[in-house]
């Protein structure tokens, strides 16, 4: 049959017997589960089973575009991938931009399967329907992008695309990253360990074919439609211009950035050395990725000090609020540096930073000392992070530890674990929950992956007031009446979610939302910065996926297929042995105050726990262990 959005077919390479076989879609699946990290759910559930090893062979590593992506759509070009993570032992996933996605979709793949492991090093060529599994012996060893250039010569091909592992990716860092093309990646959950394991050095991919439209012109309608929704964002201008950088100055101003690993809140020089504003002196120009007319990434320079001439993109916030608060390193371009050093071993930034964090507590505490470690590592330390980041990828000495994530390197240095910050085995390093409980906070610990703030984002998320900190049940909305009109959501669930009189927003509901409208963004591959997640919502969706693939489908349907993909990954992680009591924040947010502008906060155990039941409630789970009950998955069309 003739697809339309979709290619119709799957790529599924064997590195056990060096088979490729070129599979048809199940069309089926394309209604009920959309693609992305829809397909990946559903194949990772349905073929994977408990106990199965993280890094052996039969893990399987999956990349799945969505019907969207390499399409004219702005900001189409997001692509899942997924595995049973060696972080977390739960479902491994994350989404990625840039141009790789576009790339295999043009190559005619909706889906990427990749299974085994090869006897050797090897790397995978995909150029149109020519699939080649070729040796990689001379890329072992190298860094991510060291690599990237020694394909791209090799194939004489200065724009195909390719995912790649480094250092940490071969070492079987836990975290290590997968990084897409030199300054993207999907960087959470440990998938470079899985490639790494693999012994899969690299995904090339070239393609020249198209993507076809069904209906030309209800496509080219939204089209328009889809970018003045975006364009007219109030969001727009000022993440054109800061990117996530946006955020560097309210986190101050709450007194919320984890700074000194969440001992300390806001440290000291912040507005001085590590927010947006210097960000201005460095910033050369916007970088977009395929299809995106935001540009949120920025190409910078430094042009003195220590770190003169260094060029690289993207000064985005996860290194600065990881290096910059959690380490406490002072400066965008040292933050810069840090950054092209995770990128080029291809290690998370997130859990990298984190563990750093983790190792300059324990040597302020003396769990560690110099002679452990044949250096100094006090808070802020430059050459000791640069170091340890070395240690972490080579496995050397106590980064042979650390490179386990901070649950099982606590482990190892008894009396530690109360600092280890983690949430399911994978850290967390944003906004601490103490100082700002909202949508995000809460979403943190009801994340399918584990300690992250990407996969439950409220879309008129409130960044101007937080008068009243930890409220638990509600968060202030504070914004005006354009983003209550514009947002995207149906109406009896924008009553349910907003308060009549003071559209206070409801945390559990709207963490339900947001949770099942992400998972529609990450499985038909739309990006989710604020100007686009705030404006379009299963309405536009339902219009885009209806003129794209010629397949009619509903806002409901759309919304329905979101909520069907989060539970099939809860019931992936319910299968791997996922426990209720590992859906919590760390003993730290309870038991040591946090002084904010406020006065002094910390959690109250109580209070979140009623707030997570009432969460299980909306999703109609069990409200006490979290378990999806029979009549929401029969009313989900799921087979377990």
């Amino acid at each position: 049959m003739e697809y339309f959005g979709y290619t119709g077919k799957v790529l599924d390479i064997n590195l056990n017997s060096g088979t490729v076989k070129k599979k048809d879609l199940n069309q089926e699946l394309t209604v009920k589960y959309l693609g992305g990290i829809g397909f990946n759910a559903e194949i990772l559930y349905r073929e994977l089973s408990p106990g199965t090893d993280p890094l052996g062979p039969d893990n399987i590593l999956v990349f799945s575009t969505g019907p969207l992506v390499g399409s004219s759509i702005p900001t189409s070009c997001r692509t899942e991938a997924s595995a049973l993570s060696p972080a977390t032992g739960l479902f491994g996933t994350s989404n990625s931009g840039n141009y790789w996605g576009g790339e295999l979709k043009y190559a005619g793949y909706d889906s990427l399967i990749i299974r085994g492991k090869a006897e050797e090093p090897v790397y995978i060529l995909i150029n149109d329907g020519a699939v080649k599994i070729i040796p990689a012996h001379h890329l072992w060893g190298k860094d991510a992008w060291e690599t990237i250039k020694i394909i791209q010569d090799e194939i004489d091909d200065i724009n195909i695309q390719v995912a790649v592992i480094g250092q940490a990716g071969e070492n079987l860092v836990r975290f290590a990253s997968i990084e897409n093309g030199p300054y993207d990646a999907w960087a959470r959950t440990g998938l470079g360990a899985v490639m790494g394991s693999k012994n899969l050095k690299a995904v090339a991919v070239r393609g020249t074919g198209p993507v076809k439209v069904a209906r030309p012109g209800d496509f080219a309608k939204t089209l328009e439609a889809t970018r003045k929704a975006i364009f007219s964002s109030p969001f727009y201008a000022p993440f054109e211009k800061f990117g996530t950088m946006l955020i560097t100055i309210p986190y101050h101003k709450f007194g919320i950035l984890p700074g000194r690993n969440f001992q300390g809140g806001t440290p000291d020089n912040w507005m001085e050395t590590r927010t947006r504003k210097q960000l201005h002196g460095l910033t050369k120009r916007g970088i977009s990725c395929m299809s995106c007319p935001i540009a949120c990434a920025h190409w910078v320079e430094v042009k003195e000090g220590r770190y003169a001439g260094l060029e690289m993109k993207d000064m985005e916030v996860t290194p600065v609020i990881g290096f910059g608060a959690g380490c406490d390193i002072q400066g965008l371009p040292a933050i810069a540096a840090l950054s092209g050093e995770c990128q080029r071993y291809g290690l998370d930034m997130v859990s990298a930073s984190a563990c750093v964090a983790f190792a300059m507590e324990m040597y302020q505490k003396g769990y560690v000392t110099e002679n452990d470690l044949g250096f100094k590592l006090p808070w802020g330390d430059e050459d000791g992070t640069l170091k340890l980041l070395e240690m972490l990828a080579l496995r050397k000495g106590i980064g042979n530890i650390l490179a386990e994530g901070t649950r099982l390197a606590s482990g190892k240095f008894p009396g530690t674990e109360s600092f280890a910050i983690h949430i399911k085995g994978l850290e967390y390093i944003l906004a601490d929950p103490r100082g700002r409980w909202s949508t995000w906070t809460l979403g943190c610990i009801t994340n399918i992956r584990g300690g992250d703030h990407l996969r439950t984002r409220n879309p008129v998320e409130n960044l101007k007031h937080n008068e009243n900190p930890l409220p638990y049940r509600t968060e202030k909305f504070g914004l005006d009446d354009y983003f209550y009109d514009h947002l995207d959501m149906p109406g009896d669930i924008k009553k349910a979610v907003f308060d009549n009189v003071t559209r206070d927003v409801n945390i559990p509901l709207m963490s339900k939302w947001s949770e099942d409208l992400i998972s529609v963004y990450n499985a038909l591959g739309m990006c989710i910065r604020p100007p686009v997640l705030h404006t379009v919502g299963p309405t536009l969706f339902s219009r885009m996926f209806s003129a794209l693939t010629g397949i009619d489908i509903t806002a409901e349907q759309i919304a329905k297929a979101g909520e069907r993909i989060w539970n099939t990954i809860k019931l992936f992680n319910l299968k791997q042995g996922e426990k209720p009591e590992q859906s919590d924040y760390p003993d730290r947010f309870y038991s040591e105050g946090l002084k904010t502008p406020l006065g002094d906060k910390k959690l109250d155990r109580d209070a979140v726990s009623a707030t997570l039941s009432e969460y299980y409630l909306a999703r109609g789970w069990d409200p006490r262990t979290g378990v999806p009950s029979p009549q929401k998955l029969r009313e989900l069309n799921i087979i377990t």
